[in-house]
């Protein structure tokens, strides 16, 4: 389907002191920000990264409303961290056994990956109800939001990685579309599993050989789209943004407004 040329353009990025335009309910047990209309024809659910809720990540959220709204379209973002995620200071030189014993217990709890997929299908299950007249929906992970099979292992690398929309991209997946930003752990299998348009942002942290994998696959024959930000690092449109930086602002632009380009593209088509 056609879309209007609106539909790839986001608004001004705001750098500093970012409100938040969107509203906070209750669905299925969660906090989720819920930003659009209320009366959505296509929906949009974007899974943080590890560290959670944070202005960058609102601000994508509501950046992604705005250049999809010619597609009525709400975006959602689920807390299911419930306020807590992983913290800066347990990856830090000087951290001790009190940020390692914390660590422990958010990985313990973050690496339920079969719980996380099925709370992800609740969630949407419930949205559903909500948004009876939903017709197309669609998925966003960034870091953790973007992969939920990871072998064990490596935790400081959970840092770099992980949930929900790759694995919930392929057989009776519930989107039609999806994609990753700054993924980790990524696996040739999981992209020879995807069956819908799927996108994927990857920064200079990711396995460049694994990336390079993932687009002679997606990009052949199953309607992907799969671009390396060669100067980015891992993070750098989540929480780890640095909108001070003239390159990472322009380049976390970039990426939403090529996210919001291929979502419009396939999202209601």
């Amino acid at each position: 389907m056609a879309t209007s040329a609106a539909c790839n353009t986001i608004p001004p990025v705001t750098v500093a002191d970012y409100k938040e335009k969107g509203t906070w309910e209750t669905v299925a047990d969660f906090p989720v920000y819920i930003t659009g209309p209320p009366t959505p024809t296509t929906a949009l659910l974007l899974i943080y990264d590890a560290f959670g809720v944070s202005p960058q990540t609102l601000q994508g959220v509501d950046l992604l409303s705005s250049a999809l709204s010619p597609l009525n379209t709400t975006v959602i973002m689920p807390d299911f961290f419930r306020g807590n995620a992983a913290k800066a200071a347990w990856f830090s030189p000087d951290a001790g056994e009190a940020e390692a014993a914390e660590k422990a217990v958010f990985w313990a709890h973050a690496t339920e990956y079969e719980k996380w997929s099925q709370v992800t299908r609740d969630l949407v299950a419930e949205l559903r109800k909500k948004w009876e007249g939903v017709e197309g929906w669609g998925s966003l992970g960034l870091c953790w939001g973007g992969k939920l099979a990871m072998e064990e292992g490596g935790w400081w690398m959970m840092l770099l990685t992980f949930v929900c929309v790759a694995v919930t991209s392929g057989k009776d997946t519930p989107w039609k579309v999806s994609g990753q930003v700054h993924p980790g752990a990524l696996k040739k299998e999981d992209a020879g599993a995807i069956t819908i348009p799927h996108i994927v942002l990857a920064s200079n942290g990711e396995d460049a050989t694994v990336v390079q994998q993932y687009k002679d696959i997606l990009e052949n024959g199953k309607n992907g789209v799969v671009e390396t930000y060669p100067t980015m690092h891992h993070g750098w449109m989540g929480a780890r943004a640095n909108l001070s930086n003239d390159d990472n602002l322009k380049e976390y632009a970039r990426g939403y407004n090529q996210c919001a380009s291929f979502f419009a593209e396939h999202l209601n088509a």
